[in-house]
């Protein structure tokens, strides 16, 4: 069984939009009532109408408020004007705002956010537990014989916070597959959650097989949170993908993204193994080089 604290590796000042998170969490969870409320919350139909509010131009007073907590970097984005508050949230960046490493035999985070790796044991019984929310590869994925082929691999963890840039890049070069779609409840990906809630097994979550040359076959996955309307993903199969491509992004939410890789495919940094034995998340960045492909 694996257990993760939450902690941030570098960027303290990030602390601060963690706390307020938990801090309403804390309030949600800490009596009956405020249970009631999120069990309410976090119903389909409410995570919608919230979604839709958030494409309206009324959602954009909430905009200058989160930059100006968050220290937000506008001056990076494509636009510094947006629509509504899912327009800025799935904001794009001006071309070489994120540099993606493109050493040959180099592994990148597909992402912003905050980078956890664990052991894939060789057997069907091991759980993971993330703040005492546990399961396995098999109910992760819904697929038993699929698991099997990750025996003895590693399950990189990508966790993103709601001031992170909330588009994603595929970070290996292949074929990818259909991506398939698990339908589940939205629920938040914040550490306190967990305490109550299975997170990944009432998430929605979507996933892909990505076969590469070099580093096995790669299954991508992304998790959304609570009141996130959509993931939005190419629904691309039997395409060639290539490193540094736009995979998708998340709408209003803070979410996370997992790839599954097999055995002795792919090393992670010596600072990230270190971390994440010291149950420490690493903070990295999109098109950061996060371990090298064997």
């Amino acid at each position: 069984m694996i257990k993760n604290k939450y902690a941030i590796y570098k960027r303290s000042k990030h602390n601060e939009c963690v706390s307020t998170q938990d801090r309403v969490l804390r309030l949600l969870y800490g009596n009956r009532a405020g249970r009631m409320v999120l069990g309410w919350l976090i119903r389909p139909e409410v995570s919608k109408l919230v979604g839709r509010f958030m494409d309206t131009g009324l959602s954009r007073i909430m905009i200058n408020p989160f930059i100006k907590k968050n220290d937000i970097d506008i001056s990076v984005c494509q636009k510094n004007e947006f629509d509504s508050y899912n327009d800025f949230f799935k904001r794009k960046l001006v071309p070489g705002a994120r540099a993606i490493d493109m050493t040959d035999e180099g592994f990148v985070s597909p992402c912003d956010s905050r980078l956890t790796v664990y052991d894939i044991e060789d057997t069907e019984r091991q759980t993971f537990n993330i703040k005492d929310s546990e399961y396995t590869v098999a109910s992760l994925l819904r697929d038993k014989k699929l698991a099997r082929h990750y025996r003895g691999g590693k399950l990189w963890l990508f966790r993103l916070c709601v001031d992170d840039y909330h588009r994603y890049i595929y970070n290996v070069s292949g074929k990818q597959s259909d991506v398939r779609r698990i339908e589940g409840l939205y629920h938040t990906v914040n550490p306190i959650a967990s305490e109550y809630y299975d997170i990944y097994k009432e998430n929605t979550r979507e996933y892909c097989l990505i076969r590469t040359q070099d580093a096995g076959t790669i299954i991508d996955m992304e998790v959304g949170a609570l009141l996130v309307g959509r993931i939005v993903n190419r629904y691309v199969a039997s395409t060639d993908v290539r490193r540094g491509e736009e995979k998708g992004y998340f709408e209003f939410g803070g979410s996370t993204i997992i790839l599954l890789i097999q055995k002795d495919k792919v090393a992670p940094l010596d600072r990230i193994v270190e971390n994440s034995r010291k149950d420490i998340e690493t903070r990295v960045r999109q098109g950061e080089l996060v371990g090298y492909v064997r």
